[in-house]
């Protein structure tokens, strides 16, 4: 499937629409992440719908210092992609189409939420990010608009936008693709040398490593709650040691367990990554309610996320993954 290349709106709104638009918001330098939104995004449009991807490097979410001029700009590779992923076209505007009059002085406020964890560490970011999504938005004119769970606070923010502001588009969020080894598909790993790239892998391993002991509270939590209530019961079990084993879960669950162990597996992770060569620096690590991104306390239930950024070198990397809690299942 070949994707033709929109460069304006006006090209974009000529074009006959018979079905659902989906549409796939990037910064170009397309990988097998981008591709999975892609192909996500075909299936919800359907034969007879329309995918679009747009590439456009925004210059308002760049801050001071940051890699707008180094960032990577492949778009003969997007187009191809794009295309053999499922797109039907790619719109790939200039900054002069976007912003017609210069810097729009009216933008799009990201609010608390944006200020915390990755707006902090990013001050007007999300500010920028949010602004250029209501114009791509509004530009592209899409049904549903689907974005990777990698940037989890991005997509927080950007459904939390749609729901306070009316937008008539349905927001779809797809799971972050990794490599085998566990590094999140980003297109800022091409900065990196082999020994950063394997340093990089920290990130993710002290994600997992907060999954693994979150999945071993709750199925302690289960078996706490497996104690026997009456005593004839306790004693029988007793003979065969499940008392014991019962106790021990509930001590476990109830006083070494919660939120806290969960970021102490993970940052002891960071910790020793810090002492590699190269080191890995973190900016953060994070156990937060996705509502809001605010720190979840001892007696959350729900749905969180546990997020990390940290620097390899000169690049930025950021992870999450979502873990359940109250359940009593396994961590997902």
């Amino acid at each position: 499937m070949t994707a033709t290349l929109l460069r304006t709106a006006a090209d974009l709104h000529a074009r006959v629409r018979t079905g659902r638009r989906a549409v796939v918001m990037t910064m170009g330098a397309l990988h097998e992440g981008h591709a999975t939104l892609i192909r996500t995004a075909r299936k919800i449009a359907g034969p007879e719908g329309e995918v679009v991807v747009t590439v456009f490097v925004n210059p308002l979410q760049f801050g001071a210092g940051e890699d707008l001029d180094r960032y990577p700009r492949t778009l003969d590779a997007d187009v191809e992609l794009a295309g053999t992923s499922g797109a039907d076209a790619v719109f790939a505007p200039s900054v002069d189409e976007v912003y017609p009059g210069g810097e729009p002085q009216v933008r799009i406020s990201a609010g608390p939420m944006g200020e915390r964890l990755e707006g902090a560490a990013r001050p007007g970011h999300f500010d920028g990010m949010l602004t250029v999504v209501a114009k791509l938005l509004h530009l592209t004119r899409p049904d549903v608009a689907l974005y990777g769970q990698k940037d989890a606070q991005q997509l927080a923010l950007i459904r939390r936008m749609v729901r306070d502001l009316n937008f008539g588009v349905e927001i779809v969020g797809v799971p972050t693709v990794r490599e085998v080894d566990g590094l999140a598909l980003s297109s800022r790993n091409r900065y990196l040398s082999p020994a950063e790239r394997r340093t990089a892998l920290a990130l993710s391993q002290a994600l997992f490593a907060g999954r693994d002991r979150h999945a071993a509270q709750e199925a302690l939590r289960a078996r706490a709650r497996e104690v026997p209530a009456s005593r004839a019961r306790a004693e029988a079990l007793s003979a065969i040691g499940e008392s014991r084993a019962a106790a021990d879960a509930h001590a476990v669950a109830t006083t070494a367990g919660g939120p806290a162990a969960i970021r102490a597996a993970a940052r002891l992770v960071l910790d020793e990554a810090a002492r590699l060569d190269p080191p890995l620096t973190p900016d953060y690590l994070a156990l937060v309610d996705p509502s809001d991104f605010t720190d979840i306390g001892d007696d959350f239930t729900g749905e969180a996320v546990l997020a990390v950024a940290a620097r390899v070198g000169a690049t930025r990397l950021i992870d999450n993954i979502p873990l359940t809690f109250g359940t009593f299942g396994d961590a997902s």
